[in-house]
C-alpha cells in the first residue's frame, strides 16, 4: 500500500490512537510500523489476537504492561563484557518481574476465556525469576547496593562508619573546646572537597591549626580541616573509594550474571513488546466501540452502521451499505459538505484498518474484503511547485491508478472530472468509470454532474447513491441513500431563501425535458423512500409496544402462577401439620402397644405395627403443582408407544405408557391406571426391545397391592426366591420402607437360601433376623431402599 493513500485516506492519524495506548519502546516501535497486508491468513490471526485481547481486557480491566523498559541496549553491553549501572540493573529486573506478572495474569486468565494465542505468547516467555531476584537481593528499590550483596561491602561499610563515629566525636570535642570557641564563625561542621571542615573567623586562620579548604564570598569565613582529623579523613576516603571499587565489582558481576541469559531477556522484551502492540489496539477498539469484522477475499464489502474512527463516535451519523457483490461501481451524489467525502473515506479507512489486524467501528454483521491495491483520489491536491492545477493534479493521480488497477483494487474517486468544463469533465468522468467498470474493479465515485446519475442507471452492475439534504432546514442530514441519486435541490433552496417565483419559473423553464425527468424521477422515489422508512418507524414501534404487552403478561401470568403455589403451599402445610398430629398420637399408642407387649408378653408382631404405621403416613395429602409446561410441536410429533416414559400434563406426574390406539392411549402412574389422548402428554423418554418388554412387566407387577409380609414357610428355595424378586419389586412401588418374609426355622436350608439371596438383592438396603416378637430367627427383617 503506497504512502500517498495511507495520507489520503488519514490512515496515519488512526495509527497515532494505537500509538499513545503503548506503554513501552518496542510496543511504540511496532505500533508506528503496523500497514495493511493482503495476506488473510496473517491478518485473520492479528484480529484474532486483538479479540482475545479485548476479551482479557474487559475480565480484568487493566493489563499489568507498565515498569516495562527497553533495555536492548543493556543486552547488548553484556554481550561484549560491559558493566551495567545501578539504574539499569533496576529496569532490567522490572520488566523481567512485570512480564512474569503478565504471564500469569494471561494463563490464570485462560481457565475463564478462550485466549490460545495469548496463551501461546505467554507459555513461549522464559522464567527469568532467578536473575530478578539476584538483582533485588544486591541492589533495593532506592538504587542502593544493599551491605548483603557481599561480605567485603559490608565490612568495608562497618569500618567507614566506625571512622566516621571517631571523626565526629573529635569534631565534637574541638567545637566544645574554649579555647576554640571564639575564633569559631559557627560551632558547626561542614563538607568542603569532600573533606570535613570548621568555619574559621579571618582572623584566627592563622591561629587554628588544620588545613584550608575554601573561603566564603565575603571572605570573612575560612573553612579549615582540623589538623587532627586529616589522617582520619585521609583513612576514610581510602575506604570510601574501597567501597566504591566493591560496588562496581557487584555491578560487574550482575551484568556478567544477565550475560549469561541475554537472548532469554532479549527474547521476552520482543514478546512482552508485542503484546503490548495487541493489547494498545484492544484499547483503541474499546474506545471506538469497534468490532471485529469479518474477512473475505471475494470484493464485498457490507458495513453494518459504520462510522469514521476520527470523528465523534457519539455523534457521527452511521453509514451502511452492501457493496461490491450485485453490483461493483457506487456513484454517490449529494450537495457540498453533505458527507460524500467523509463516506468515501469510512469505506477505504476501515479497508485499510481491517488489512492491518485493527478492530472497525461498526455494528456486528460489517465485513470487509481485502483488496491487493487500494486507490483514492480525494481532496484539492493543486500543486504549485509543480505548476499543476487542481483538475491536472487529479488528472495525473488519476492516470497512475488506471494503469495499475486490477479486479482486486478498491477506487475512491472524488469529485471526478471536476475543476474543468462541466460538459467536458462529466464525459471524461464516464470515460473513466466505464474503463473501471469494464474491469471489474470495485469502484466508488462521488459527483455533481448529473449526467453520472443516468450512467448508473444504464448499466447492471452500477448503482446509485446520495446523501440526505434537508430543504427544510437547509442542512444535509449525512445519511447515506442507496438507490436513490441525489437532487439538486436548487430550486428549493432558491425558493426557501426568498427568490421570486417567477424568477425560478423561468430557471426551470430553461431546462430540458430530460433533465425534468430525472429530478421528477428522483423526487419520486424520494417520495417512496419517506413513505416506506414511516411505514418501517411504524412497524417497528408496533413491534416494541407488542414485546411490552408480551413481557407485562408472562409477568402477570408468573405472579400468578406464584400466588397459586403459595395458596396450595399453605394448604398441604396446614393438612400435613394436621396429619403429623395424628400420626404422633398414633404413634403414642403404638408404643404404649410395644410396652403393654414386653409386660405381658403378648404375641404382637412388630411387622403388623409398621404396615399400620405405613397406611398412616400414605395418608398424608400430597398436592400436585398444575404444571406450566405445553406439548411442543416437535414432541406432538414423535411415535409414543408402549413403555415410553411420558409427562402427563393435567397432573404434573410422569408416566409409563401401556396402551396406544390412535390418539387415544393408556398410562400408568404408580399404581392407578387412566386413559388420555396424546396432545395431554410430553414424551420424555423412549423404551426398546427387551428392556420394554421388561419395564412393562415391572408396570404389571407394581400394581398389586401387598401386605408388608411373605410367607414363604413349605416352599422350596428356587420357588421362594422367584416370589420373593416378585415381592421385593411391588413393595417398592408401593413405598414400604421394611418388610418381614416368613421362612419358618425347620432345617435352616430355606432360610439360609433366602438370605443368601437378600444379600445380592438391588431393592435391599440390609436385613436382620426379627426380635423375641417379630418371629425371632423363623423371620427376616429386610430394610428396602
Amino acid at each position: 500500500m503506497n504512502d500517498h493513500v495511507l495520507r489520503t485516506l488519514e490512515y496515519n492519524k488512526v495509527l497515532e490512537h494505537v500509538i499513545k495506548q503503548t506503554t513501552n519502546a518496542v510496543g511504540k516501535e511496532l505500533a508506528q510500523s503496523i500497514k495493511p497486508v493482503t495476506d488473510l491468513v496473517q491478518i485473520q490471526k492479528w484480529l484474532q489476537e486483538t479479540e482475545e485481547a479485548a476479551t482479557l481486557y474487559r475480565i480484568k480491566g487493566t493489563i499489568p504492561l507498565g515498569g516495562i523498559h527497553d533495555v536492548r541496549n543493556c543486552v547488548k553491553r553484556v554481550r561484549v563484557g560491559g558493566r551495567l549501572t545501578i539504574e539499569e540493573l533496576l529496569q532490567v529486573a522490572d520488566t523481567i518481574g512485570n512480564g512474569r506478572r503478565l504471564k500469569r495474569l494471561i494463563r490464570k486468565s485462560a481457565e475463564e476465556a478462550e485466549i490460545p494465542l495469548l496463551l501461546e505468547f505467554a507459555d513461549s516467555m522464559y522464567d527469568l525469576k532467578d536473575l530478578e531476584d539476584e538483582i533485588r537481593r544486591c541492589i533495593d528499590e532506592n538504587g542502593t547496593v544493599n551491605n548483603d550483596a557481599s561480605t567485603t561491602l559490608r565490612n568495608i561499610r562497618y569500618e567507614i562508619q566506625e571512622k566516621q563515629g571517631r571523626m565526629k566525636d573529635k569534631l565534637d570535642e574541638i567545637l566544645r573546646s574554649p579555647h576554640y570557641q571564639k575564633m569559631l564563625q559557627d560551632p558547626i561542621v561542614t563538607l568542603r572537597n569532600e573533606r570535613y571542615c570548621i568555619p574559621v573567623k579571618a582572623d584566627y586562620r592563622g591561629a587554628f591549626p588544620g588545613i584550608i579548604h575554601d573561603q566564603s564570598a565575603s571572605g570573612a569565613t575560612y573553612f579549615i580541616e582540623p589538623a587532627a582529623i586529616v589522617q582520619m579523613n585521609n583513612q576514610l576516603r581510602e575506604k570510601i573509594l574501597e567501597e566504591q571499587r566493591e560496588i562496581e565489582r557487584i555491578l560487574q558481576q550482575l551484568s556478567n550474571r544477565m550475560a549469561m541469559e541475554a537472548d532469554e531477556v532479549s527474547k521476552n522484551l520482543e514478546t512482552l513488546g508485542y503484546l503490548d502492540c495487541v493489547f494498545a489496539k484492544a484499547k483503541v477498539a474499546h474506545q471506538m466501540r469497534a468490532i471485529q469484522p469479518k474477512l473475505v477475499d471475494t470484493g464485498q464489502i457490507v458495513l453494518k452502521k459504520a462510522r469514521h474512527p476520527l470523528l465523534n463516535q457519539e455523534s457521527a451519523v452511521p453509514i451502511s451499505l452492501h457493496f461490491g457483490d450485485d453490483y461493483t461501481l457506487l456513484v454517490i451524489t449529494g450537495p457540498n459538505t453533505g458527507g460524500k467525502t467523509v463516506t468515501l473515506k469510512t469505506i477505504g479507512l476501515l479497508t485499510l484498518m481491517a488489512m492491518s489486524g485493527l478492530f472497525v467501528p461498526a455494528d456486528d454483521g460489517t465485513q470487509i474484503s481485502i483488496f491487493h491495491h487500494v486507490f483514492a483520489d480525494i481532496g484539492d491536491e493543486q500543486s504549485i511547485e509543480q505548476n499543476l492545477s487542481t483538475f491536472s493534479s487529479h488528472m495525473s493521480n488519476i492516470v497512475r491508478i488506471l494503469n495499475q488497477v486490477d479486479q482486486k483494487s478498491l477506487v475512491l474517486l472524488d469529485e471526478l472530472g471536476a475543476g474543468t468544463d462541466p460538459t467536458e469533465g462529466a464525459a471524461l468522468a464516464m470515460s473513466i468509470l466505464d474503463r473501471l467498470y469494464q474491469q471489474g474493479v470495485r469502484t466508488v465515485a462521488t459527483t455533481h454532474y448529473s449526467e453520472l446519475k443516468a450512467y448508473a442507471y444504464g448499466h447492471e452492475g452500477a448503482m446509485n447513491a446520495s446523501v440526505e439534504f434537508d430543504v427544510e432546514s437547509l442542512r444535509p442530514t449525512y445519511r447515506l441513500l442507496i438507490g436513490i441519486p441525489g437532487r439538486s435541490n436548487a430550486f428549493a433552496i432558491a425558493k426557501r431563501l426568498g427568490l421570486h417565483e417567477d424568477i425560478i419559473e423561468l430557471a426551470k423553464s430553461k431546462l430540458t425535458q430530460e433533465d425534468t425527468k430525472v429530478e421528477d424521477l428522483i423526487r419520486q422515489l424520494e417520495v417512496a423512500r419517506l413513505h416506506a422508512e414511516r411505514d418501517e418507524q411504524a412497524s417497528a414501534i408496533l413491534k416494541r409496544e407488542t414485546e411490552q404487552l408480551r413481557k407485562q403478561l408472562d409477568s402477570e401470568r408468573q405472579s400468578w402462577y406464584q400466588e397459586r403455589d403459595a395458596l396450595l403451599q399453605k394448604a398441604q402445610d396446614e393438612a400435613h401439620r394436621a396429619v403429623k398430629r395424628a400420626q404422633q398420637e398414633a404413634q403414642s399408642i403404638l408404643q404404649e402397644l410395644r410396652d403393654v407387649a414386653k409386660q405381658e408378653h403378648a404375641n404382637i408382631k412388630e411387622h403388623r405395627l409398621i404396615e399400620l404405621q405405613t397406611r398412616l403416613k400414605q395418608a398424608s395429602p400430597e398436592l400436585v403443582k398444575q404444571p406450566r409446561i405445553r406439548v411442543s410441536k416437535s414432541n406432538a410429533k414423535k411415535t409414543v408407544k408402549p413403555g415410553d416414559t411420558v409427562m402427563f400434563l393435567s397432573l404434573g406426574q410422569k408416566a409409563q405408557v401401556v396402551e396406544v390406539s390412535g390418539k387415544d392411549i393408556t398410562i400408568q402412574i404408580g399404581a392407578m391406571k387412566t386413559k388420555t389422548t396424546l396432545d395431554q402428554v410430553e414424551l420424555l423418554g423412549s423404551a426398546s426391545g427387551s428392556q420394554e418388554k421388561r419395564n412393562l412387566g415391572m408396570m404389571k407387577r407394581s400394581t398389586l397391592m401387598v401386605g408388608m409380609e411373605l410367607d414363604i414357610r413349605g416352599r422350596i428355595v428356587d420357588d421362594a426366591v422367584a416370589e420373593i424378586d416378585k415381592y421385593l419389586d411391588n413393595a417398592v412401588m408401593n413405598g414400604y420402607p421394611r418388610v418381614s418374609i416368613i421362612h419358618g426355622k425347620g432345617t435352616g436350608a430355606l432360610r439360609t437360601g433366602v438370605r443368601e439371596f437378600l444379600r445380592h438383592h438391588p431393592h435391599v438396603s440390609s436385613f436382620r433376623y426379627g426380635s423375641y416378637n417379630e418371629g425371632g430367627d423363623g423371620v427376616s427383617i429386610v430394610e428396602l431402599k
